[in-house]
């Protein structure tokens, strides 16, 4: 009878510890949890720690809660520029509704496959409405901001928050890379030769006018000059004619030794003229006659 009775609470007890087993789950911190009964969602659980739920006829599904990636392969974009490009990105986002979670995509492992297209379809949205340069060179930060937006409000029906939004690479494709470099190094070197050209214009203007400003201080210096000299003249023809009024003799003799002087300049000084002439006049008597 007694072991009847031991055996008889040992099943309760095993039927006990499987029922409370098959009851009970658990939620991390990273996790919330969906109790669904035959399919149907029953309880959202948000808080971490031990939970129950009816045993058999319930289950859980758990739902991440942190920062995801969603990674989309390359592709290629034409711009509002018709020009083409290959453009490789990635979004990150949390699932912020697990119910519309679920209800919209099921099993989590089938999210990625339901983004993509949503994701692609903002790229090429948002992408096809500017121009390359602006993607590679002008506005990528506010491009990618864009389509941060426009995602976020496609993917707002599956329950998530879009939280960033990166493009890794935006490139030409290969066959068209070439032309297209060739077309910029062309408008490069117009560019190039139209601020060479602006340059020179502006260097002979300044040429011009430095040319001019020289005209005209070389002109004022040889006016100056020239007056400067003519009142040297004017000085020394009056210092002449005072030499000649206090002694003609004199002042003749002095003017004919400097004449000598000028005149004689050098070693195979050779001179033609008649030496009782006036010129020489100074070479005969002292009192300076023939």
């Amino acid at each position: 009878m007694n072991r009847s009775v031991a055996i008889g609470a040992g099943v309760v007890a095993v039927v006990v510890a499987v029922v409370l087993y098959l009851s009970a789950f658990t939620v991390s911190m990273t996790q919330q949890a969906i109790v669904l009964q035959f399919g149907d969602p029953r309880a959202v659980v948000t808080e971490p720690g031990l939970h129950w739920k009816l045993p058999v006829v319930q289950n859980v599904i758990y739902i991440d809660k942190r920062i995801l990636n969603l990674n989309a392969p390359p592709e290629e974009i034409i711009a509002k520029d018709r020009k083409r490009l290959v453009v490789d990105a990635f979004a990150r986002y949390k699932i912020v509704d697990s119910l519309r979670f679920y209800q919209s995509i099921g099993d989590p492992r089938n999210a990625e496959d339901r983004l993509k297209p949503n994701f692609v379809s903002s790229l090429r949205n948002v992408l096809g409405d500017h121009t390359l340069e602006e993607l590679v060179r002008d506005n990528r930060a506010g491009l990618m901001t864009k389509i941060q937006t426009a995602f976020n409000q496609a993917a707002q029906q599956f329950g998530i928050e879009v939280v960033d939004v990166r493009i890794r690479r935006a490139d030409l494709p290969e066959q068209n890379s070439q032309a297209i470099f060739q077309r910029m190094q062309t408008e490069r070197e117009r560019e190039a030769a139209e601020i060479r050209a602006q340059g020179n214009e502006q260097a002979q203007r300044i040429r011009s006018r430095a040319d001019r400003e020289a005209t005209v201080v070389i002109a004022e210096a040889e006016r100056d000059a020239q007056i400067a000299r003519g009142e040297g003249d004017a000085k020394r023809n009056e210092i002449y004619a005072a030499a000649y009024s206090q002694d003609a003799d004199f002042f003749a003799f002095y003017r004919s030794m400097e004449a000598y002087k000028k005149s004689m300049k050098g070693d195979n000084t050779t001179m033609i003229v008649e030496p009782k002439g006036e010129f020489f006049r100074y070479f005969g008597a002292e009192s300076g006659g023939r």
